[in-house]
């Protein structure tokens, strides 16, 4: 099994975000602003849903990279670090998903 994490992957977006925009793909989605890279980060989840309509599993776990590194690219522009998302996800763990739902819609 791979070692790599999304820490690595985030790691790699915010150093690559650094680079220019004419070397790195990451540059130019940060260049671009949020809008582009929003809207990237959308067509890859339509890719992946698509993908898991159709049971097609090759192309789910690879639009499924997709989405993830679509996502930490528009939370880099953002300015919100993996580590608030994981611990978001962490607190709504301390709870059913059916209760942490039901608490959002009050």
């Amino acid at each position: 099994m791979s070692e790599f994490t999304l820490s690595d992957l985030e790691k790699i977006v915010n150093a690559r975000s650094k680079a220019s925009p004419d070397e790195s793909w990451t540059a130019k989605l940060v260049a671009a602003g949020q809008p582009k890279a929003a809207k990237k980060l959308g067509e890859e989840a339509i890719e992946t849903v698509m993908a898991a309509i159709t049971d097609d599993r090759e192309n789910l776990t690879y639009e499924a990279a997709d989405v993830l590194y679509h996502l930490l690219v528009v939370l880099k522009i953002a300015g919100i670090p993996l580590k608030d998302v994981m611990a978001e996800l962490e607190r709504r763990t301390a709870q059913s998903g059916l209760r942490e739902k039901a608490s959002r819609q009050s």
